[in-house]
């Protein structure tokens, strides 16, 4: 495995997730669109073109993924709030990334990003210890994840993209 595939390690699902730690996993997901907004300004021009790695998305696919898949996660976190778990529909993420508009600005997606964001960590804070026990079925993945693992989840899954990213800018600066 390249290291640049996962620089942060991969996410452990049976890793349980203490209540003591939720509120820096939300304090992560409420920063997730500044820390991007750095790393693009901070970017050498072109930068976001290159992929992190051999066989790797662009830093422009890395962030148009962001906002598609923290889209679906503030989907499926309104939808395990507010239905008896229910089965969420998974989306191919690799079929996302050929879509038309992954060819838009990338400001496009960070503007999804800072208002999923915004919205998000409202549903967040507003939410009790019973409620990240509430969760959905995952039929792709053939299991259960309640909303403790999922804030979990998309926490390490926006460090991990943001590594990618900070990759791209990094070798198209030089090192």
């Amino acid at each position: 495995m390249n290291a640049n595939q996962y620089p942060v390690g991969p996410f452990e699902f049976e890793r349980p997730i203490p209540d003591d730690e939720i509120p820096a996993l939300m304090a992560s997901i409420r920063a997730l669109p500044d820390e991007l907004d750095a790393i693009v300004a901070g970017a050498p021009a072109g930068a976001m073109a290159r992929p992190y790695r051999d066989g790797g998305w662009t830093g422009v696919q890395v962030i148009h993924h962001l906002a598609d898949s923290h889209m679906n996660a503030f989907i499926r976190f309104k939808l395990a709030l507010t239905e008896d778990h229910p089965t969420i529909r998974p989306y191919h993420q690799d079929g996302w990334a050929r879509t038309a508009d992954n060819g838009a600005p990338i400001e496009a997606s960070r503007l999804i990003l800072r208002g999923v964001h915004t919205r998000w960590t409202a549903i967040l804070e507003a939410m009790t210890p019973g409620d990240f026990e509430r969760g959905f079925h995952h039929p792709e993945q053939g299991r259960d994840f309640t909303l403790r693992t999922t804030l979990g989840l998309y926490e390490w899954h926006g460090r991990h993209h943001l590594a990618h990213l900070r990759i791209c800018a990094a070798e198209a600066g030089g090192g």
